[in-house]
């Protein structure tokens, strides 16, 4: 988001666009309603809506270790002995990924509920908790003075690691979904809408050391260092909608089928 946020590209940008910031599952529900035009989706919504298009060559993705999507896990049998897990349902696709890893990867069947995404309140109810985003990003940064603070020692899973472990391929979170008609109702064309998301995401890639100072600020409550925010952007996060995220996307969208966990495989139609 990059060139929607800073100058020079911002004013050009808010003439064409409306910004409004939500969750990735709000973002999908705002896009199913009618309620928003465009969204940073999760690939999983794509199952749920046939209607949308996919806007190419952007995404959020991780090739291994993603740090951001995590199952922290109390069970003292480790990932074999949980029965409940705690689900933070900010994102389906971080969702659907979970019970797919159960069913095929660690072949248990614990029980899922949905639950706000507080670590220390999830694991009081749960064997484990899936925790996404900010949440997990602090979570896995003060995991050493939350086992002081508590006396509790937790195995941490990176669920885009384990997924890469099992299957080989990129774990692929979201994607910009548009809705068709949309687009017809806009004076821009195709081209110019693909040009404004690729050239937003191409300027944040060049200036990721003052996104890192930008974010640091933001998030100096929790004592998330620049250099961890630098680390996050530069080696956790795949930002290029390339063949290995399709592959890993088709694998997704099959296995969430297989497993029940998503309503159909979509055939992704793009602007």
């Amino acid at each position: 988001m990059w060139s929607f946020d800073h100058e020079p590209e911002r004013s050009r940008l808010s003439e064409r666009y409306d910004l409004s910031y939500d969750t990735p599952s709000e973002c999908a529900a705002k896009l199913a309603s009618g309620a928003a035009d465009i969204g940073l989706v999760p690939a999983a919504a794509f199952a749920a809506n046939s209607s949308l298009m996919v806007i190419p060559g952007c995404t959020i993705a991780s090739r291994d270790h993603v740090k951001s999507i995590i199952l922290a896990v109390r069970h003292p049998e480790g990932i074999y002995g949980v029965k409940r897990v705690a689900l933070d349902t900010s994102s389906l696709t971080s969702v659907a990924y979970t019970k797919i890893l159960f069913a095929k990867y660690w072949q248990t069947t614990p029980e899922f509920v949905p639950h706000e995404p507080n670590l220390d309140t999830m694991l009081e109810n749960a064997d484990a908790a899936l925790i996404i985003g900010d949440p997990a990003f602090v979570a896995m940064e003060s995991r050493r003075k939350r086992e002081y603070r508590t006396g509790q020692k937790l195995v941490y899973y990176d669920l885009a690691h384990e997924w890469h472990a099992f299957t080989g391929t990129v774990w692929v979170s979201a994607l910009w979904g548009i809705r068709p008609e949309s687009v017809a109702a806009t004076r821009l064309s195709s081209v110019e809408i693909i040009r404004d998301f690729e050239r937003s995401r191409d300027d944040g890639m060049l200036n990721i050391e003052a996104l890192s100072v930008e974010w640091s600020k933001r998030m100096m409550a929790n004592s998330i260092s620049q250099t961890s925010i630098r680390s996050y952007l530069t080696e956790n996060i795949w930002y290029i909608l390339d063949d290995a995220c399709l592959q890993g996307l088709e694998l997704f969208y099959r296995y969430g089928v297989e497993c029940r966990v998503l309503p159909s495989i979509p055939r992704l139609r793009y602007l």
